[in-house]
């Protein structure tokens, strides 16, 4: 069956519009975190129960495999497939917290971070802690049952576990927390519960396996499904729960789970400890242990190198010689009053440890953050600087601790042996669990084979010399599914082999990733990773920046995009495959570029700091022909001329639109376009009124702050839904007279702008000429950065301050004595401090724009709103509104896609006002929520005003 077959039959039995069969999908689904590739048949994106049910029937009928897929963080392949693909995320994002924050129920899409920052107010978190959870969700949670830095074994999915609704390949659904349930499953699938009762009797007349199984629970172990839940519990449906915990997807489908929280500790005593060699620095894991650190994270000389030159990471690492190792250590405890306890449990135990240099211990926050850094930076440094064209491959070992010194020098002793000098360890050391970090070349057989030797002896020192696990928090996966016998024995294998075989006997769900016969499925199925352009090639395809991306929902992640760069590429080279290729370039246009908000979000939360929107605007650039760039320079020259004509078309269209319906109005421009077969702004309400002229101001000699309002502010006065008062300009600069504070706006600011509009576009030459042009200005106007410049949108400011590098040489130094004010560190830090709220809005919501975040002001955002408000509300889905400047007018469905999760809540908040910081950003989510957003500027000058 064609993809474009199985998409028509799923689309009987789906909405179509949720199932996928375009090229360009095929291949953005093809990959996850992992160094497997697989194109899926077609994606599925599923909304109910209901669905997967008859997806279940669909892929037994017609004998398709069936993977289930919610983030695709997944490191070892657990999230691609080569039969139906089924998305599992957007649809399933339930959290509701229970019990005053003692249990929480959560869908399969629910981001960790999310049901953590739910739970938060109760002073709990869940346990599972993984590095990924700002973008891995509760399914993969489950299904690989993770853990991470402080969670150990106690505190991981499977011993956390309350409840699970799921959903048997037969379509049999049951809810663990029902009275009943055990009699629905032994009513409705007598044969899979006579079966586990079954496995019981065999396992328990087996003691040594008994043992086996206890004493390999007793340490951090994913390698296999989870044993220990037919000997934890008697009941079938109870085993059922619990080994559907850590089974990837392969026994049935987590519709629902109901997890018991554990205590979100608030008091931290965190340091970092450094040791002339791995032997001290294990010698002092069980002491710490036994203190009662929480944490206990272990790093290598050369993982300690790798973080060595960045930002903030303490001078005392640089110095260290070769062989030296360092622990990173925290206490925590609920009650304040505990601090000192902390302090005397930590000195306790470092009195008997062989320091190579006093212990770094610190209560601050903002220390304890630079201090993980050093910790969790060490992935993606290695990410960031391998060779170009190589993969990253990241495994989680067990060993016994008190063994852990010795395992150590193994495995860099491996390293050696295969040629994988760059390696690196670190990991989790109070439960023996050990992280290394490979950079291979996958793209030619030598290489392959270079790394399966090493596998085979990895397999052989981990299973024999220390009997530890394979896999310690990471699920089976593929890279470890040949190996589950070597690590378990015969007789477990059969138990897992039967297990599999009662639920689902043609193994259909997610084959290969835990049970696999081929020997040499850890190196099939590998990606080729061509050398494309600097962005793509530092992409370890981490999926991390897929959770923030405005158009995750309309059309590619930046992930996503990349993995189609890299296929175009591929196929460039590959002449039997032209029509694919054709294809890819139909699409790319409209699902990488047009859609791309380019907002740089992405780089705050990829490890190896990729912006994305850096890469659209370079390809952007490359389909303008060559008039297209000279007519931006004219617009850059002639900028004030396009400035009064943008007040006359608002003008204009103000009065167009009282005598024709918006509807009309709209359509008549998206015919436009059509008909010129270009893309054109859609008249969209609300669209604002023109701006009018900007207010006076005291002359320059009296003022203490320059303030060019922006291009926007100049051209774009209020909205319909906006009150008859003055705009934002004309607020600000009285605003400031009432704190003492007084500005100036020079007489000629018209035709000088951040140069973003022409920055997103990918006219990289008119970009730099007008921030040259307006910098030269600012140069001038500021008295050679005598005086700081504000700038009352966001966007902008944040625009002028990183525009360095397009500035000549010789300008440089301009930029860099000149102090750029943002709107809201302004209102925050300058004009709050003297001016005393009188009054205070009950409740108000904020959106914190892509440059507030960027610029790390969203705490002085809030701090300001909570000023002037009894209660701030930032909804729980506020991201990128996805207008990025124009979009919002060009592909208003951009705009549409990136605000629907956070227009529900704030919908839900019935808030007294909306507030924010960039005018196109407002006139978004205005149009999306329905509730007028204007700038935090307004909300200050009212709580201030008499």
């Amino acid at each position: 069956m064609t993809p474009a077959a199985l998409g028509e039959a799923l689309g009987r039995l789906i909405e179509p519009s949720r199932v996928l069969t375009r090229p360009i999908d095929l291949v953005a689904w093809a990959s996850d975190a992992s160094v497997y590739r697989l194109m899926p048949r077609t994606v599925v994106l599923a909304a109910s129960i209901d669905e997967i049910r008859r997806l279940f029937t669909f892929s037994h009928e017609h004998r398709i495999p069936l993977t289930f897929r919610a983030a695709g963080t997944s490191l070892s392949g657990q999230a691609v497939s080569d039969g139906i693909l089924v998305e599992v995320a957007r649809h399933w994002r339930t959290i509701e917290v229970m019990e005053g924050g003692c249990r929480v129920r959560v869908g399969p899409g629910a981001i960790g971070a999310a049901v953590n920052r739910a739970l938060k107010p109760q002073g709990a978190k869940i346990g599972p802690d993984p590095a990924s959870i700002n973008a891995c969700t509760m399914g993969g949670i489950l299904a690989n049952n993770s853990s991470g830095m402080c969670c150990g074994v106690t505190q991981n999915a499977y011993h956390t576990l309350d409840s699970l609704v799921f959903v048997l390949p037969s379509g049999t659904t049951i809810d663990t927390s029902r009275e009943e349930a055990d009699q629905l499953l032994r009513r409705q699938e007598p044969d899979l519960y006579s079966g586990l009762l079954s496995l019981r009797r065999d396992l328990l007349a087996n003691a040594a396996l008994c043992d086996r199984i206890r004493a390999k629970y007793r340490m951090k172990n994913t390698m296999g499904y989870s044993l220990n839940a037919i000997l934890d519990f008697d009941r079938p449906v109870h085993m059922l729960r619990h080994l559907l915990v850590g089974s990837e997807g392969t026994l049935a489908f987590i519709a629902e789970a109901v997890l018991r929280t554990v205590p979100d500790c608030p008091v931290k005593y965190t340091g970092l400890l450094l040791f002339a060699g791995i032997r001290d620095a294990c010698a002092a894991i069980e002491p710490l242990r036994d203190a009662g650190a929480s944490a206990v994270e272990v790093m290598d000389r050369a993982a300690l190198r790798s973080v060595e030159r960045q930002a903030g990471v303490p001078a005392a690492i640089r110095g260290l010689p070769d062989g030296a190792a360092g622990l990173l250590v925290e206490f925590q405890a609920m009650a304040e009053a505990a601090r000192a306890d902390l302090e005397q449990a930590a000195a306790g135990a470092l009195a008997r440890l062989r320091l190579l240099a006093p212990p770094l211990f610190t209560h601050d926050g903002t220390e304890q953050a630079s201090l993980w850094r050093v910790r969790q930076g060490m992935f993606p440094s290695v990410g960031a600087v391998r060779a170009a064209g190589t993969a990253v491959i990241i495994e989680d070992v067990a060993f016994p601790v008190p063994r852990l010194a010795d395992a150590v020098t193994d495995l860099t002793g491996l390293f050696g042996l295969h040629g994988f000098a760059e390696a690196i360890i670190f990991g989790h050391a109070k439960d023996g669990n050990l992280h290394f970090v490979l950079t291979p070349s996958l793209n030619d057989r030598t290489a392959v084979d270079r790394y399966a030797a090493f596998m085979d002896d990895l397999v052989r020192l981990v299973t024999v010399r220390y009997d530890g696990a394979l896999k310690a928090e990471h699920g089976t996966g593929r890279n470890m599914a040949p190996f589950v016998e070597a690590e378990w024995g015969p007789a477990a294998i059969d138990i897992m082999r039967r297990l599999q075989s009662l639920v689902d006997p043609h193994r259909l769900l997610n084959p290969g990733v835990i049970l696999n016969e081929d020997r040499r499925a850890h190196v099939a199925n590998l990606k080729s990773l061509p050398v494309v352009e600097p962005e793509v090639d530092k992409c370890i395809e981490c999926g991390y920046c897929e959770s923030i991306c405005p158009s995750r929902q309309l059309t590619l992640t930046p992930r996503q995009r990349i993995v189609v760069r890299r296929e175009m590429a591929r196929l460039s080279e590959a002449a039997d495959h032209a029509d694919l290729l054709r294809a890819l370039e139909a699409d790319f246009p409209y699902d990488a570029l047009d859609t791309c908000a380019v907002d740089g979000l992405c780089a705050t939360s990829c490890p190896v700091s990729i912006d994305t929107g850096q890469l659209t605007k370079r390809l952007r650039a490359l389909c303008h022909p060559r008039w297209a760039h000279s007519v931006a320079r004219l617009a850059v020259r002639h900028f004030s001329t396009i400035e009064s004509g943008l007040r006359l078309a608002l003008g204009a269209a103000r009065l167009f639109e009282r005598s024709v319906v918006p509807r009309v109005a709209a359509a008549a421009t998206r015919a436009t376009g059509r008909l010129l077969g270009v893309r054109v702004p859609q008249w969209l309400p609300p669209m604002p009124r023109a701006a009018g002229p900007l207010p006076p101001t005291t002359g320059p000699q009296r003022a203490e702050v320059v303030y060019l309002p922006s291009c926007l502010s100049r051209t774009m006065g209020t909205l319909p839904g906006e009150s008859e008062q003055p705009t934002l300009p004309a607020t600000l600069v009285a605003l400031s007279e009432r704190a003492g504070v007084p500005v100036w706006i020079p007489p000629d600011t018209a035709g000088c702008c951040c140069g973003v509009p022409f920055s997103s576009k990918g006219y990289r030459d008119a970009h730099a000429a007008m921030v040259l042009r307006t910098f030269d200005r600012i140069w001038e106007w500021t008295d050679g950065g005598r005086l700081p410049v504000l700038v009352d949108t966001s966007p902008c400011a944040y625009g002028l301050r990183t525009c360095r590098e397009l500035l000549p040489e010789d300008r440089r130094a301009h930029h860099d004595n000149v102090r750029v004010l943002d709107v809201v560190e302004f209102a925050a830090d300058i004009l709050l401090p003297r001016l005393a709220p009188r009054r205070l809005a009950s409740r108000v919501v904020l959106h914190p724009v892509c440059s507030v975040t960027k610029m790390g002001l969203d705490g002085a955002l809030e701090r300001l709103a909570r000023a002037c408000a009894r209660e701030v509300v930032v909804p729980a889905g506020a991201g990128c509104c996805g207008f990025a400047g124009d979009r919002g007018w060009l592909v208003p469905e951009l705009t549409a896609s990136a605000t629907a999760l956070e227009a529900a809540g704030v919908r839900a908040a019935n808030a007294d006002g909306h507030y924010s910081s960039g005018r196109t950003c407002e006139i978004g989510l205005t149009r999306a929520t329905g509730r007028t957003y204007r700038s935090i500027v307004f909300l200050l000058d009212w709580a201030t005003r008499e």
